[in-house]
């Protein structure tokens, strides 16, 4: 039945139930100095690579200020603020994200503009325990015209003790007005190292697989949660181990894309390979095969581009670009 659809972003790695935070000292520190001051701006732009941590920031910021009284960021679990917001339930925290579709069992692929109106209603009222109200909106990337601009009222005359922190992956698509009443937070991916530290603390796979997962990511924990549950992470270890990318070959890892449902698998796969296409291209710059490479990864690229745009037949997609890439390989 539709009202049984459960969210899938409810999981215990979830954000608001992570009380560590690797990599990111500096902008904690500067959000603890700006809340110590008592001159805590009313809204932040926390913007980085997806899944290095930004939203883990925004909960534990959003923990230290409802817990009233915390020395620094780091909020004990038993603690009654964490408690509730680890259940999504503490009153004076509003998350605005994409709703849940419970007819198509899904969730909607933009921020409403009634979604993002709750704000207004949330800072109409007195916070529950008289300090901060706060808002996490997570993230800024899924937000249409109408709820950024209904997002932009709020945000231009703040009601007093109110706070925004604002999630956001890709800051050239942020509208450029909300932007400039923020005070930009940017976090960089942080070290495979800490990458390492975060998965063993969420996954329980083997630490061969966490340390290939760690350095694929490039430093997003997110990410290489995700590649190691990924088919499309599978594939592309399926094609690191392949000895030579014969026509057979490359159909047969082709058909791991065969149903039109696996376009996440085609996207983790894409980049994967994109990526290594890339790092070969510039371990042979200078030779011919070099730039056969670089070519070959303009190509890929656009081709996944196009087939991603209009939804092409995402198999034949990577079997084009196996085939475009296995020539390249043959330049010397």
């Amino acid at each position: 039945m539709a009202e049984d659809f459960a969210d899938p972003r409810d999981v215990p790695q979830h954000p608001r139930r992570r009380f560590h935070l690797y990599g990111h000292e500096d902008a904690e520190a500067r959000l603890l100095q700006a809340a110590v001051s008592g001159k805590l701006h009313h809204a932040w732009l926390i913007s980085g690579p997806k899944g290095i941590g930004k939203a883990t920031l925004a909960y534990r910021f959003a923990r230290y200020l409802l817990a009233r009284g915390a020395a620094d960021l780091h909020v004990p679990p038993e603690a009654q603020a964490a408690r509730l917001i680890g259940a999504g339930s503490h009153p004076d925290l509003l998350i605005i994200e994409r709703a849940l579709d419970p007819k198509n069992k899904k969730i909607k692929s933009e921020i409403a503009v009634d979604d993002a109106r709750l704000a207004g209603q949330f800072f109409s009222r007195t916070a529950g325990s008289g300090g901060y109200r706060i808002a996490i909106v997570d993230s800024a990337d899924d937000l249409n015209a109408e709820s950024a601009n209904a997002l932009l009222k709020i945000i231009e005359e703040p009601p007093s003790k109110s706070l925004f922190l604002i999630v956001c992956n890709r800051l050239g698509a942020m509208l450029p007005t909300i932007r400039s009443r923020c005070i930009h937070l940017p976090l960089k991916a942080i070290s495979i190292a800490d990458t390492e530290r975060v998965l063993g603390e969420v996954c329980k796979a083997s630490h061969a697989d966490v340390a290939e997962a760690a350095r694929l990511s490039q430093g997003s924990p997110g990410r290489a949660l995700q590649l190691l549950e990924s088919k499309g992470a599978k594939a592309f270890a399926a094609f690191l181990a392949t000895q030579r990318l014969s026509g057979s070959a490359c159909v047969s890892l082709g058909a791991n894309f065969a149903h039109r449902n696996n376009g996440e698998d085609f996207t983790v796969f894409s980049e994967l390979l994109a990526g290594w296409v890339s790092e070969e291209a510039r371990a042979a710059a200078g030779r011919p095969k070099g730039l056969a490479l670089a070519q070959a990864h303009d190509e890929i690229t656009r081709s996944i581009r196009l087939a991603d745009a209009l939804n092409l037949d995402r198999r034949q997609a990577v079997v084009d670009a196996l085939t475009t890439l296995g020539e390249a390989l043959k330049a010397s």
